[in-house]
């Protein structure tokens, strides 16, 4: 009886991963053909900040922690990616692993400190260790202040793939963010998860089962900043720059716009509001200050009119999970 009464959440379960897999798959060769129709450095930039959200949305979305600070790792692990490139000349993977490591290292630290409090008490203490990290940058003398870290040779990729070489350099970011989605993907489809959506649905249940809801919190903050450092590592090379753009306070408010508007808790929403917003940036450039208007007015209609997002509307109207 128990195998028959599961058996229907299974195949369902099973249903979701096939489209989610499907879906993987359409979004990898759209990507790959992309250059074709339209600018790499745009589409470059665009998958980066694609990886930021994700990387985003898997604390707010499946932990349920909103933090105001995500750009402390982003531009930390860009300074530290252009660094390393630059002045110590180490090859661009190993630039991007040890800024990864350094935003992973942040995030132990803010970690600790920001997941004793909840709730907006929680969101202030993010941004707090955030402007830290700021004034940290914009004083310290390997940052360069308000010039930022200019001219960051790409190199060779494993001394095979010469990065200066656009389409190279192209496809190189395309595997690193399909990689990192996929394991993305692979945490949240996981027992551990699973632990994470119950500690969001109901932290005191969680406990109350004996799960260590801090320990657990912890490992999420950890991971998705490390998520957020290869995003700003993967960006500094190929901007070929870092700069305090990359660490300001704004740039943690992008992260809650791209996740609110392609669909909080979705797997493949994040990936669709950075697009969107990107594109809006690039295109409306023209514009000027009136392109944070525009973004404003698509937030208040996303809140009102989609407040799944558009991937999350997407998927509630065709009941599956994206």
């Amino acid at each position: 009886m128990a195998a028959v009464a599961h058996s229907p959440s299974a195949a369902r379960d099973a249903s979701h991963r096939r489209d989610e897999m499907i879906a993987f798959a359409i979004m990898a060769i759209l990507l790959a053909i992309a250059p074709l129709f339209a600018y790499p450095v745009f589409l470059m930039q665009a998958i980066c900040f694609a990886l930021y959200a994700c990387a985003f949305n898997l604390l707010l979305g499946y932990v349920g922690l909103l933090s105001f600070g995500h750009a402390m790792f982003m531009g930390s692990a860009s300074y530290f990616s252009a660094h390393i490139a630059k002045v110590w000349g180490w090859p661009p993977e190993l630039a991007i692993i040890a800024a990864t490591l350094g935003a992973a290292a942040i995030g132990v630290v803010t970690g600790a400190l920001s997941i004793r409090r909840q709730g907006i008490y929680f969101a202030m203490v993010t941004l707090a260790l955030s402007q830290m990290i700021y004034f940290f940058c914009l004083q310290a003398p390997f940052t360069h202040g308000e010039d930022g870290i200019q001219g960051v040779p790409q190199g060779r990729m494993f001394g095979l793939f010469d990065l200066s070489h656009q389409m190279t350099l192209y496809f190189v970011v395309l595997g690193i963010f399909l990689l990192a989605f996929l394991f993305i993907h692979r945490i949240i489809n996981s027992p551990f998860g699973d632990v994470l959506k119950a500690i969001r649905e109901n932290e005191p249940r969680a406990i109350s089962l004996g799960y260590k809801a801090d320990q657990y919190k912890l490992a999420a903050f950890v991971l998705s900043a490390a998520l957020a450092g290869l995003a700003g590592a993967t960006k500094a090379l190929v901007s070929q720059n870092a700069s305090l753009t990359d660490v300001h306070w704004s740039m943690s408010g992008e992260a809650v716009l791209m996740v609110l508007v392609g669909g909080l808790g979705t797997i493949f929403g994040p990936v669709v509001g950075a697009f969107v917003i990107i594109a809006m940036q690039n295109y409306l450039a023209s514009y000027g200050q009136l392109v944070t208007i525009m973004q404003g007015l698509i937030f208040v209609v996303c809140v009102l009119v989609f407040r799944r997002g558009i991937v999350g509307e997407i998927a509630h109207r065709f009941n599956k999970s994206l």
